[in-house]
């Protein structure tokens, strides 16, 4: 895709065009999709600071200062309160970023989205809210996965999860209008299932829209 020059359209057609033909110089379709993503979303769709300190946690370990700032400067913030909510659009502005940065070193767009939620599992697991999901679960991933729903709306305002059980280790996990790809959310659900004991966890997600994905789990 060319890159578009400045004025060439107008709107937010012309603000996705010329954005997501800058990143698909690394990106290629998977940073047109995050920006497909960050058009979807309304001012009600945020998510906590925590989420943002861990990809630039990521960001500083594998990139260094410089590329934070970079990633800071995109998301337009600067300073993050690990509690606080920030749209989701600045989110996903700060991910297809440092996806890009990080992409040679982590096997491509993909394998970075899958290192920032599995961060974003510790992150969570470490704040208030996973302690409280972890402490419920008691060590049982089919109490966690039957929890997660409403623990992820500890943490953001939109969408929609639950698990549809296909054996007693092993389960469908269904994501509805969230805005981040599968890939990340194999990060997450791999993490968060190590996280309270599971075993030989496997996860495999895949879209079935823009915004809805499911996830084959098993664990021992």
């Amino acid at each position: 895709m060319a890159v578009c020059s400045p004025g060439a359209l107008e709107g937010p057609l012309g603000e996705m065009t010329m954005y997501a033909g800058y990143e698909s110089s690394a990106g290629g379709g998977a940073a047109w999709e995050l920006e497909l993503r960050r058009l979807a979303a309304t001012d009600d769709d945020m998510a906590r600071g925590m989420f943002f300190q861990g990809t630039l946690d990521v960001v500083g370990f594998l990139g260094g200062e410089g590329a934070v700032a970079r990633c800071k400067g995109v998301a337009g913030i600067w300073e993050i309160n690990l509690l606080h909510m920030y749209p989701i659009t600045r989110f996903l502005r700060m991910s297809s970023t440092a996806a890009r940065l990080l992409a040679p070193q982590l096997d491509g767009f993909e394998g970075v989205l899958r290192r920032m939620g599995t961060q974003a599992t510790v992150d969570f697991v470490a704040s208030v809210f996973g302690r409280e999901l972890m402490q419920a679960a008691s060590g049982k991933p089919r109490l966690l996965l039957q929890s997660l729903g409403e623990a992820y709306l500890a943490a953001v305002t939109y969408g929609e999860r639950y698990p549809l059980w296909t054996g007693e280790t092993s389960a469908r996990f269904i994501m509805r209008r969230d805005f981040m790809p599968a890939a990340y959310h194999e990060g997450v659900l791999h993490g968060v299932l190590e996280a309270v004991g599971a075993r030989e966890v496997r996860v495999h997600g895949r879209q079935v829209g823009l915004l809805d994905s499911e996830y084959e789990l098993s664990w021992k």
